[in-house]
């Protein structure tokens, strides 16, 4: 029996079938991806998205949102009770949004901010000079030792001192090491900052509690729900009481107009789910595989930026095996496995090229794969790189990659569909 989007769009159907078939039969390593389950996406897959809902529950410029405001109550009611939060937004698109509405609420344009070098592991959104944040704001940037690879607090409080700012960001895209939140309030506090705590990466792990929480440390903490949480693609606010009202007029009218109710629904699945204890299991076991995967590609000869991690992810320095991260990224797809290039702390070469490579463990976490399958990839990984210029070899790893994706297969349900 062929399905309604076969009937009306046999082209994009094609294309999610050879989707589901990618993400079936090859290893995913991408830090910032998940499987989600497949009730997220069957709620983000309703007739919720029908519904056009500007403002918020009980107070909506549009009718008929009595029972949509129920979906988003649950979200904010759960997001709140998973986290420890006061008060929630569930209704940024993305985590870049919710960075730009708490930048919004609280700054004004030109107000000096501190925020993590993005070509050091921050994010376009705390002060890259290309992003909104760096044009818009005054940002003072810091970045990890040179020797370490890790944040040095003494130098942070120093950068802090010298620039008093109205904001500090806590927070990486490709940091590998757990953060000290406590240290950062310290920092703030000193400087007489707000502190927020970017946790797009670590939320999961954070609801897990196979990471220290910010809260309550933190004045404001946004993150994605897609990443190790495990959710729909998008964005959330947590934030201390006190700062909800500019929170939410920031989010609407300030930055964006109706929400994404069948988004939101997938989100408030999500946060049930990560409210299971057997949430807490899969983050415990994201962690110890992001830690197997470093032993064992060190073991193969890669070193491993600050000499391993703490959390979902970890930076490969390819110099030892004189490749590119472009190059890497390319002939690991070629392989069967799906990671991206990264620019390790102090890379000669250009970001759209890298010395490195940023690897996760989320996705085959999800999938059920442990340590000794970690091994294996790194055996994998390595074998690729050291053949990237033979087919041969880069066949036979795609062939080990799909055998080993055919014991662990997110989405087996569908496959035939």
């Amino acid at each position: 029996m062929t399905t309604p989007l076969e009937n009306t769009d046999p082209e994009i159907f094609g294309v999610i079938r050879r989707e589901v078939e990618r993400q079936n039969t090859t290893i995913q390593l991408i830090a910032s991806e998940n499987f989600t389950s497949q009730a997220v996406m069957e709620a983000q897959g309703t007739v919720l998205t029908n519904k056009y809902s500007e403002g918020y529950p009980g107070k909506r410029y549009y009718g008929g949102n009595l029972v949509v405001d129920e979906a988003e109550n649950l979200a904010r009611s759960r997001a709140c009770a998973l986290f420890g939060a006061e008060h929630a937004n569930v209704q940024p698109h993305s985590g870049a949004n919710a960075n730009a509405a708490v930048f919004f609420a609280l700054l004004e344009p030109g107000d000096k901010v501190m925020g993590m070098r993005l070509d050091q592991g921050g994010h376009l959104t705390h002060g890259s000079p290309v992003n909104f944040s760096g044009k818009n704001y005054n940002f003072a940037s810091y970045g990890v030792n040179e020797q370490t690879e890790q944040l040095d607090y003494d130098q942070i409080r120093d950068l802090a001192k010298q620039t008093q700012p109205r904001l500090i960001i806590a927070g990486a895209t490709a940091y590998p090491r757990a953060i000290d939140f406590e240290a950062f309030r310290s920092i703030a506090d000193d400087a007489g900052a707000l502190l927020m705590v970017d946790a797009a990466h670590i939320a999961g792990l954070i609801a897990g509690g196979a990471h220290k929480s910010p809260l309550p440390m933190a004045d404001i903490m946004t993150f994605t729900t897609h990443k190790t949480l495990r959710g729909p693609r998008a964005g959330c606010i947590l934030a201390k009481q006190e700062f909800a009202a500019a929170i939410d007029k920031a989010v609407f009218p300030g930055f964006q107009g109706g929400p994404l109710m069948h988004v939101i629904a997938a989100k408030a699945v999500a946060f049930h789910e990560a409210a299971q204890p057997s949430f807490r299991t899969y983050a415990a076991n994201v962690v110890a595989n992001a830690a197997a995967l470093a032993a064992a590609l060190a073991s193969h000869g890669l070193r491993i930026v600050s000499g391993g991690t703490d959390n979902h992810l970890l930076l490969v320095d390819l110099r030892s095996f004189q490749i590119t991260g472009k190059v890497a990224q390319e002939v690991l797809d070629r392989a069967g496995i799906t990671t991206n290039k990264n620019a390790i702390p102090n890379d000669p070469e250009k970001p759209f090229v890298t010395s490195g490579l940023r690897l996760g463990t989320a996705s085959m976490t999800t999938a059920g794969m442990g340590p000794d399958e970690m091994v294996q990839i790194a055996e994998m990984i390595a074998a690729a790189l050291r053949g990237a210029n033979d087919i041969a070899v880069l066949d036979a790893v795609r062939a080990q990659a799909n055998d080993l994706c055919s014991k662990f297969t997110p989405y087996p349900a569908l496959a035939s569909k």
